[in-house]
């Protein structure tokens, strides 16, 4: 570890945290407004288009290669902890494929002279450990000398091409059950300014660092028909992005989405993110139901290695839950459903 006195916090070396730093999906959309999206490869299974997890190559009848890359500023200020973060979010987006993880490469960008090399080292043997309980050693990697300590991971997996779960596949009639509860972007908001308590940091770290691997289980299960997780957008852009792919309207329960009780008392005082607001900006014309200004910071609070979000028909339902449960994901809950309509996100 540094010492505090010669060398700064992480946090205070980044304008921004976590999935926080996300471009706005606004921004994103305009940006790519004149790239082609769908691409129309006959082996490309799933591409840009959707604005899914992950790209999805079919190698064979039997085998599909998944990839995604993610990567971020610290949202934390201990450098094995952010290291872990960052690699369970990157591996997120194989697991919300419904995917099997394989192996990584690693994506670094530090400071050098500002943190001292043994802060850079630790970031990496947290991802490492990470990456290695997953299945999915890190098999190298680039690195660059930048302006703010930037860490993640290029993940790649491995999926029965016909147990692909993709964003797009929603049914009317599904339940939405989410895997874990909302508030990280507001725990991140209140470390910066020191009043997170050691209880929330540690509920913090806990859901940050436990990997969606019931992603890879529930691909498998009857009934389940589509997933993403839950990151930078918040609930409602990753839900808005579900509705238009899937062409159908959700109902979310706004007392049934899962928030941990810290996070809810900060943002009834006030402590949000800067990305909140901007996610808001961008889905609002596809949103409609009564929210105050605290309902919207909640469900647009950007998520990091945040839960994810399953499509499933009813039947289903108890048996995803006991998945989620077998993995430890003890937060996962019923929130909504979906209807046929036109594409958006009735909040009731």
């Amino acid at each position: 570890m540094p010492n505090s006195q010669t060398f700064p916090r992480l946090t205070s070396l980044a304008h921004g945290g976590g999935c926080g730093c996300k471009l706005a999906p606004n921004v994103l959309a305009d940006l790519l407004s004149e790239m082609p999206l769908s691409l129309g490869h006959a082996n490309l299974i799933v591409d840009a288009g959707t604005s899914d997890d992950a790209a999805v190559y079919r190698v064979n009848d039997t085998t599909a290669l998944v990839a995604t890359t993610d990567f971020f500023t610290p949202i934390v200020d201990d450098p094995h902890t952010f290291g872990r973060i960052a690699a369970t979010n990157a591996l997120s987006d194989v697991f919300a494929m419904g995917a099997t993880p394989i192996f990584c490469l690693a994506i670094v960008g530090m400071p050098i002279g500002k943190i001292a090399p043994e802060t850079i080292r630790a970031i990496l043997a947290g991802g490492r450990s990470v990456a290695e309980a997953a299945g999915a050693p890190i098999a190298g990697g680039h690195s660059i000398d930048a302006a703010e300590p930037i860490y993640g991971l290029v993940a790649l997996g491995t999926a029965h091409p016909d147990q692909l779960l993709l964003n797009a596949n929603a049914q009317s009639g599904d339940v939405l059950i989410l895997g874990k509860p909302l508030g990280i972007g507001i725990y991140s908001a209140a470390l910066k300014r020191d009043i997170l308590s050691p209880a929330e940091y540690e509920e913090m770290v806990g859901s940050t660092t436990r990997l969606n691997t019931p992603g890879t289980e529930l691909a498998a299960l009857s009934g389940v028909h589509a997933a993403t997780d839950v990151t930078g957008f918040g609930l409602l852009g990753h839900a808005s992005e579900m509705a238009r792919g899937s062409g159908l309207h959700l109902i979310l329960e706004k007392d049934k989405v899962p928030v941990f009780s810290g996070a809810r008392a900060h943002a009834a005082a006030g402590v949000r993110t800067g990305a909140s607001a901007r996610n808001w900006e961008s889905v609002s014309s596809l949103v409609q139901g009564d929210l105050n200004e605290m309902d919207r910071d909640i469900l647009c609070d950007p998520q990091t290695s945040g839960g994810l979000l399953v499509s499933c028909a009813p039947y289903a339902a108890r048996a995803v839950l006991d998945v989620f449960a077998k993995h430890g994901h003890a937060g996962a809950a019923i929130i909504g459903r979906v209807e046929d309509g036109p594409a958006g996100v009735h909040i009731r």
